[in-house]
């Protein structure tokens, strides 16, 4: 499951250091943008292309290239970005956690469903849409993905407990209720296999809040480290 998801089974390192006081770190926030807009510039373009591709393919290959895609941008989008996507245990194990939260084997488990559910709700959109990748649910999906890695970077790699709540808030849950509202409208079904994704990530956010203010809720911008 760990393979699969691409979670390190090691304490592979992060970059979680003291900050030097109160002052932004501006440069981190300026990458954190051009590393999201980045990504989803990449995402999108391979949605152009295999929407031109697919036109040249028979019905049983076009279907297989689509899940195989879907697949692939629910497993592992972090390849198309140029941050720092690693994923590891250890600001999550290092850091203070409420009674309630999870296990960390817990998470890929979770993940794995939803993944399933985000490739199946994919294919359905992709297919009562006319086989269009590059479609407005489509896209405000990979959006989602690439807001969700950009949180990764943040919290997972680099331990920003204060600038990861605002990613949290504002960039997987909001963007996952959209994505849910937009695929409802163009398939119903789909809409509805995202909503245990929309609620997991209602939980995941009520925790890094609770995270946060356990150690120390830091200022909700990254800070300037060492």
């Amino acid at each position: 499951m760990n393979t699969v998801m691409g979670v390190a089974d090691g304490e592979a390192e992060t970059s979680r250091q003291p900050s030097t006081g109160g002052s932004p770190d501006w440069p981190a926030i300026g990458t954190y943008l051009a590393g999201t807009l980045a990504q989803i510039g990449v995402m999108v373009l391979w949605l152009y292309v295999l929407g031109q591709f697919s036109e040249s393919l028979s019905a049983p290959w076009s279907t297989g290239a689509a899940i195989a895609f879907f697949t692939l941008l629910a497993i592992r989008s972090r390849l198309f970005s140029p941050l720092n996507n690693a994923r590891t245990r250890n600001t999550y194990t290092s850091v203070q956690r409420p009674a309630w939260a999870p296990p960390p084997l817990a998470f890929p488990v979770i993940w794995m469903g939803i993944a399933v559910l985000r490739v199946a709700a994919s294919y359905l959109v992709w297919q009562q849409l006319g086989a269009d990748y590059l479609s407005w649910p489509l896209v405000l999906f990979v959006i989602h993905l690439a807001l969700g890695d950009t949180w990764n970077t943040i919290f997972t790699v680099e331990g920003r407990l204060g600038a990861a709540v605002p990613a949290v808030l504002l960039g997987p849950l909001a963007s996952a209720c959209v994505v849910a509202w937009s695929y409802g409208q163009a398939e119903p079904l789909a809409g509805w296999l995202l909503v245990p994704m929309v609620l997991w990530l209602a939980v995941a956010s009520a925790l890094v809040l609770s995270i946060w203010s356990l150690n120390g809720a830091e200022p909700w911008y990254p800070l300037k480290q060492d």
